[in-house]
């Protein structure tokens, strides 16, 4: 055995390994770390352009590192009262509406996931047909509007307050996870429906719990049609909508009106893009670490049987 190992050192191996595998393992690291390459140079390009000059930037000499560094752009956005508006509104919206999502979608996935509901299956028909057919636009617009959801925070969290997919997913998740015969024993301790529920199942479901909130929150947050059709008032518009009149509608007036020329302005116009983005994208990037190991439990969900 000690030969064994001493051979395998010898050539660069591992104990058991041939150089087919080692050939495989490199060959797997090349292809992964290029794949890594092609997504994260897009958002480290976007990070340092938006502190480069911007003519720099549109001569193509900011590749690997920032070229000649301002700050002007980040200082801009401090200053713009309706960015705060916005990331103020937005941070409602997700708070609020990921808590609606999850009192909802949680305790109806458990329920479905129980054999001893009765009429389990229709139910299960009944909200699997809604990812296939839906009203429409103007018959779900003329139904808000009935309501009397139009420019309001509901308008944007109630009409997707229960997400199929995620319901199917939890549903899987308490089917696979949580056994009969550990409801059985909770039974037998005098333990109610609720009780198990509140007290075995919600610790046991972390993996799950953080899935659909990594999921919900990004929708709330990415929120973008909803927003257009529904919100009328400038001081309700979520980030997105801030974003775009910024991006694409040119609103960025008084945010440059002070730069000395067309020039100056244009200038400091493509800074605030970069940081505005930058800035709209950080809570984000900043949650996800922190639920990656859960995210990555959640969906393997229905990946292995058995």
């Amino acid at each position: 055995m000690l030969q064994t190992e001493l051979a395998a050192k010898k050539r660069g191996l591992k104990v058991g390994q041939t150089r087919m595998d080692k050939t495989f393992d490199i060959m797997n690291y090349v292809v992964l770390t290029i794949c890594f390459l092609v997504v994260a140079y897009p958002l480290y390009f976007v990070v340092i352009a938006s502190i480069s000059d911007p003519v720099d930037v549109n001569a193509g000499r900011v590749i690997l590192y920032p070229v000649r560094m301002t700050m002007d752009g980040y200082r801009r956005i401090l200053e713009y009262k309706s960015f705060f508006t916005g990331y103020r509104n937005t941070l409602v919206y997700t708070g609020v509406g990921t808590l609606v999502n999850m009192l909802l979608t949680v305790p109806a996935a458990y329920a479905l996931s129980r054999k001893d509901l009765v009429g389990r299956n229709v139910f299960m028909m009944m909200i699997a047909f809604t990812m296939i057919f839906s009203a429409g636009l103007i018959p779900t617009y003329l139904h808000i509007r009935d309501l009397g959801l139009i420019d309001t925070m509901w308008a944007l969290i109630l009409p997707g307050a229960v997400s199929t997919w995620n319901l199917i997913v939890a549903r899987t998740f308490f089917q696979q996870s949580i056994p009969d015969d550990l409801l059985e024993a909770a039974q037998l301790d005098g333990a109610t429906n609720a009780q198990f529920f509140v007290q075995i199942v919600l610790p046991l479901s972390k993996s799950i719990l953080a899935v659909l909130v990594l999921f919900y929150a990004v929708g709330h947050w990415n929120t973008y049609s909803n927003a257009l059709y529904y919100i009328i008032s400038d001081d309700k518009r979520p980030l997105q909508l801030v974003l775009r009149s910024i991006l694409f509608e040119n609103t960025m007036g008084d945010m440059v009106e002070d730069a000395s020329n067309l020039a100056a302005q244009q200038r400091l116009g493509d800074l605030i893009k970069y940081g505005i983005i930058i800035a709209s994208s950080l809570p984000l990037m900043i949650l996800y670490p922190f639920l990656q190991r859960y995210f990555i439990q959640g969906v393997m969900i229905g990946a292995v049987k058995g």
